[in-house]
């Protein structure tokens, strides 16, 4: 195979890959604090024999996370908060401490404070949060303490992640590769709630950017096979 096709091939894969990206955060784009995806690129030069030169090919061997807040609006209900600034939540899934933007909580039937989808948030300390079952509306105070019927029941432990250092698990859930630094100073917003961070009109504009060049690969593809295809069959006809 031609070295140009062998870029072209490189180039149509990475190419694919954005475009299931940049397709996740379309899909992504009305969930409460999703943040969105990108790829990384790298060139990747190897030298050729002196009368050849160097190959260049382009890949890309990483994404990354957006951390950057969405838009917080206002629901009025006293289960949602948002958080102001850096920092994740950190809740429990499985026995394991993981990482979320998500402030819509729910109670267990065991009276745990949970996210909407099961796992318990936990607090400062890195314990569940129990809440009485005769405790009236919750309320949680800009730094995070959670208090009802006029008794303390927790306080929400806040933790800034480095983008680089996290892996994405699905349901707006991260695992840290190292240990988190604690905020000291969380600032929280209970009734709000934070949107995705994705802007869907970048987002198609970039797809559709996507799309031109995937086709003017194929194109080229389709031109290198046409062009060894029609080497071989004269090559042949002159055997």
């Amino acid at each position: 195979m031609d070295n140009p096709l062998y870029v072209t091939i490189a180039r149509q894969t990475a190419l694919l890959r954005q475009m299931d990206v940049v397709a996740n955060n379309i899909a992504n784009a009305n969930t409460a604090a999703f943040k969105r995806e990108g790829t990384l690129f790298a060139e990747v030069v190897e030298r050729l024999p002196k009368e050849d030169g160097e190959l260049s090919m382009g890949t890309d061997p990483a994404g990354y996370t957006d951390l950057g807040a969405g838009p917080v609006s206002e629901t009025g209900d006293p289960m949602t908060i948002a958080i102001l600034g850096d920092g994740m939540l950190a809740v429990e899934r499985n026995g394991q401490t993981v990482y979320t933007r998500d402030g819509r909580f729910a109670l267990s039937t065991d009276g745990e404070l949970t996210l909407l989808s099961g796992e318990r948030v936990l607090d400062a300390g890195g314990s569940p949060i129990q809440v009485p079952p005769d405790v009236g509306r919750i309320a949680i105070a800009n730094d995070g303490t959670i208090s009802g019927d006029s008794q303390t029941l927790g306080k929400l432990g806040l933790y800034r992640l480095t983008a680089n250092r996290l892996e994405r698990i699905g349901n707006g859930l991260f695992r840290a590769a190292e240990p988190p630094e604690p905020v000291e100073r969380p600032r929280f917003a209970q009734g709000f709630v934070e949107a995705s961070n994705v802007n869907p009109i970048v987002e198609l504009v970039r797809m559709i950017e996507i799309q031109r060049a995937f086709e003017m690969g194929q194109t080229l593809l389709q031109a290198e096979h046409d062009r060894i295809s029609e080497v071989t069959n004269v090559a042949g006809s002159t055997a």
